[in-house]
């Protein structure tokens, strides 16, 4: 009742893993009486030897977790590997505050709200680290008296 062989034979004609080989119980007898080639293709015809279909793994669970990961769910501190820049470098940080500080600045001197001067030395101050964001270039200029208490950066901040 060894059917190893026969086996053999079918996954090289299929092209496919023994494993996936599949025999029909109720025509066992004449699988076994098949040695040659010819007599296996014969079977496969027949259909008493078939390939199985691939197994796949199912993707249900990764895109459960894909989309819980869209809502922000599952990056808590258990999940952070590497040191505390590692997911946003100091200097991409730096690079968008003083971009949004520039701005600023810019936008001040194209409405007049300052001259040049005041433009070169908050320019520099900003450029040295003083300031953390845009708020604080307004709160700065407003307390040395280059703007009026009630600017407001108009939809910027």
């Amino acid at each position: 009742m060894d059917i190893k062989y026969q086996k053999r034979l079918a996954a090289e004609i299929l092209k496919c893993g023994v494993n996936r080989v599949w025999v029909d119980d109720t025509m066992l007898d004449e699988v076994i009486e098949a040695i040659t080639r010819e007599d296996v293709r014969k079977l496969i015809s027949t259909g008493a030897i078939k390939k199985k279909p691939v197994k796949g793994n199912s993707k249900g669970r990764h895109r459960y977790l894909k989309e819980q990961r869209r809502k922000g769910r599952r990056k808590g501190p258990g999940k952070r590997r590497g040191h505390k820049y590692a997911r946003t470098p100091k200097k991409k940080d730096w690079m968008k505050r003083i971009r949004a500080i520039r701005d600023e600045l810019k936008h001040l001197r194209e409405e007049g709200h300052i001259d040049p001067t005041v433009y070169r030395k908050f320019y520099l101050r900003a450029k040295g680290g003083t300031f953390e964001d845009r708020s604080d270039l307004i709160l700065h200029l407003k307390m040395a008296g280059h703007i009026d208490e009630d600017y407001e950066s108009k939809g910027r901040l």
